[in-house]
């Protein structure tokens, strides 16, 4: 092989493994980004659970006094 010949083969392998680098930046910049959607959507998802449990929480405490009540009606009766 000619040092010419060597010296494109060189080349050709670097401009390969130039495209293929800029290939996987590519594809981690997509997966940061998915993974940074994905946590704020995780959060956003938390919160929403706190907010349901809450609530939640609290109609259990009415419906509880709301028995209650019907309870005591009904011995006083």
């Amino acid at each position: 092989m000619s040092d010419s010949e060597n010296k494109a083969s060189i080349e050709s392998e670097l401009q390969q493994l130039e495209a293929r680098i800029d290939s996987l930046l590519a594809t981690l910049a997509q997966l940061q980004e998915e993974n940074r959607a994905l946590r704020q959507r995780m959060d956003s998802m938390m919160m929403e659970r706190a907010t349901l449990l809450q609530k939640n929480e609290q109609v259990r405490a009415r419906v509880e006094a709301m028995i209650g009540r019907l309870k005591a009606m009904e011995h006083s009766s």
